[in-house]
């Protein structure tokens, strides 16, 4: 059987392993369908735009005001931020999971996510996150994002554990392969299933 080192910390990412994603291109889709929005027009001033806005440097409003909002619209910005709110959906047996982990082992739990920061404050609260993990290492938070290594290394500081001492889990493999460039343990997420299996064989059996 494969020996694994011993594991103090979780680091997770949110979108795509506890919660959908959250303003990615299926939800600019829907939103384009449902305002009557360019769609083209839309992702080429989000993709100038919004890493500035997920590396805490923008505000949603300032967002907004470079994507959609850059002349009259007939809804409010307050419908439309009500719109990318609403799009996202939690994973219950990931969070499930990784609640039980926690109660059982006792271990560290931290996030480590893109996220802009009022999308990323209110899916964290809506869905509970902050209940169960103890900080946040969001790249609107650290200025930071991934696949940045500062972010992980911020994260590794801040949690004053070793590379070897962390299993990192996120549906991105990118990211997964800086993680462990960095010495740290990497699991990518694909299905609750293959998970919960992968964390067993790191110790962290749950019924």
């Amino acid at each position: 059987m494969q020996q694994h080192p011993t594991i103090t910390t979780l680091f997770l990412d949110i979108g795509g392993v506890l919660l959908s994603n959250g303003w990615d291109r299926a939800a600019r889709r829907e939103a384009a369908a449902k305002f009557s929005l360019d769609l083209p027009e839309l992702e080429e001033r989000h993709h100038l735009t919004f890493d500035t806005y997920e590396e805490g440097k923008l505000t949603l409003d300032e967002y907004l005001h470079r994507t959609v909002f850059y002349e009259p619209r007939a809804f409010t910005e307050e419908e439309f931020k009500a719109f990318m709110f609403s799009v996202t959906t939690p994973i219950p047996e990931m969070i499930d999971l990784v609640c039980k982990i926690k109660a059982k082992y006792g271990i560290k739990i931290a996030i480590v996510n893109n996220e802009g920061r009022e999308l990323n404050e209110y899916r964290i609260r809506q869905f509970g996150i902050n209940k169960f993990v103890d900080f946040f290492i969001s790249s609107c938070f650290v200025h930071f994002r991934k696949p940045d290594a500062d972010i992980w290394r911020i994260a590794l500081d801040i949690a004053l554990v070793n590379p070897e001492e962390v299993l990192y889990i996120d549906d991105r493999p990118m990211f997964v392969s800086v993680a462990t460039g960095l010495g740290i343990n990497g699991l990518q997420h694909k299905t609750y299933e293959e998970t919960k299996e992968n964390l067993a064989k790191y110790g962290f059996v749950v019924d």
